[in-house]
């Protein structure tokens, strides 16, 4: 089973971002419509976020989502592990019985790898803040809204 929690949660905090940037508001309900999933799916996302201090919520007038912290200091790693909790990003098989060498040694193997593969990952993300995401997200943005005006020219 795919697991959509860090993809959805870096979206919902770049979307956050972005809206105190230029000053909109944001709300779970907002975060759930912009992004097509289940607003109890937001709301659950948004358990971890908020105890970590990645966003607060406020009620009221003028209340919704906005970043704890400065996009600066919040990394996609610390996003990561909020959301992600113990999961592992590779797991074994425990249930191999041991009748080769291999089968006696794949979990003490595996383990090695998986180990490996989750810090090179970690690292990568422990490179990138969100301050750093969003402005790459709305680079990307800027160069497909001019390759749609000129895919739009050439048709005039």
């Amino acid at each position: 089973m795919i697991d959509l929690r860090f993809s959805t949660a870096l979206q919902m905090v770049l979307s956050v971002a972005l809206a105190d940037q230029d000053g909109f508001r944001c709300t779970s309900r907002t975060l759930a419509e912009g992004l097509a999933t289940n607003p109890s799916f937001i709301r659950k996302l948004l358990i971890p976020l908020t105890r970590e201090g990645m966003l607060v919520a406020s009620i009221g007038k003028g209340g919704g989502l906005h970043l704890g912290r400065a996009p600066e200091q919040i990394t996609l790693r610390d996003l990561y592990l909020a959301v992600m909790e113990d999961k592992k990003l590779l797991v074994g098989r425990e249930d191999i019985p041991a009748q080769c060498r291999i089968s006696a040694n794949i979990n003490e193997f595996f383990a090695e790898v998986a180990t490996d593969a989750e810090t090179a990952m970690l690292n990568a993300l422990g490179r990138r803040n969100i301050a750093d995401s969003l402005a790459e997200v709305l680079r990307l943005d800027a160069s497909r809204m001019k390759r749609v005006r000129k895919t739009a020219n050439a048709a005039e």
